[in-house]
């Protein structure tokens, strides 16, 4: 299989972009939902998280609270930075795991939700594919003011904390423009859907597995012919 690395910016559209691939059937990991249940009591993101920034961070039922959480990494880049080092390791290992298990079930390629794709670049040399949700900031900013009632200053220092789209877009393979009329942003997810369809990009590594399956069951029926007595 292939992986396919699909990220945006805040009110970009990203999460409505996903849910089009999904109702198409592709395999898609949130990265989101990831970094969620990696930091649940009990998970080692959850213990060094309470270490580094101690129980006020933590809710009645010992849950993090990741509003708090966030508004003390919040402008803050040291922080910001201690918390990622706990925590996307994590992450990563169990996106590792999804994968996995797409893979046994004969997907040939999975689509990665990560925000933060572009500015960490860790992942990126896994990637066979890159898409990012793109919007001017006129209607970021709109959208972020009406979704989440923020004033417009708020809003302005929430994009401003973020890589600005515009850098994404030159980092990126695809581009999906959703500054326009959602019908028009369906009919890109639509394309680059036909298009991640008809590409072979996983069969080097299928045929490798294969190879290598085949040399492993070769190698065992050898052992079980000549080391093994005849009845």
């Amino acid at each position: 299989m292939f992986l396919v690395g699909l990220t945006g910016g805040i009110a970009s559209g990203k999460s409505s972009v996903i849910q089009v691939f999904q109702q198409l059937g592709c395999a898609v990991i949130d990265v989101d939902v990831i970094a969620r249940h990696v930091v649940q009591p009990g998970y080692p993101a959850h213990r060094h998280i309470v270490e580094a920034f101690g129980t006020e961070v933590l809710l009645e039922n010992g849950d993090i609270n990741r509003k708090v959480l966030g508004d003390l990494i919040f402008n803050q880049p040291d922080r910001r930075h201690l918390l990622n080092t706990i925590t996307h390791p994590e992450i990563r290992k169990e996106m590792m795991k999804e994968t996995f298990k797409y893979f046994l079930r004969g997907y040939r390629y999975v689509i990665l939700d990560i925000p933060l794709l572009f500015e960490t670049k860790k992942l990126l040399k896994y990637m066979k594919h890159t898409v990012v949700v793109y919007c001017d900031r006129d209607t970021q900013l709109a959208r972020l003011m009406r979704r989440n009632s923020l004033t417009r200053k708020d809003a302005e220092a929430r994009i401003e904390a973020q890589l600005p789209l515009k850098d994404k877009v030159l980092m990126a393979h695809h581009v999906l423009d959703n500054s326009g009329e959602w019908s028009s942003t369906k009919r890109q997810v639509l394309l680059l859907y036909a298009e991640l369809e008809r590409s072979l990009d996983y069969l080097p590594l299928r045929l490798g597995v294969l190879t290598g399956l085949v040399g492993i069951a070769s190698l065992l029926y050898l052992l079980t012919r000549y080391l093994l007595p005849s009845p």
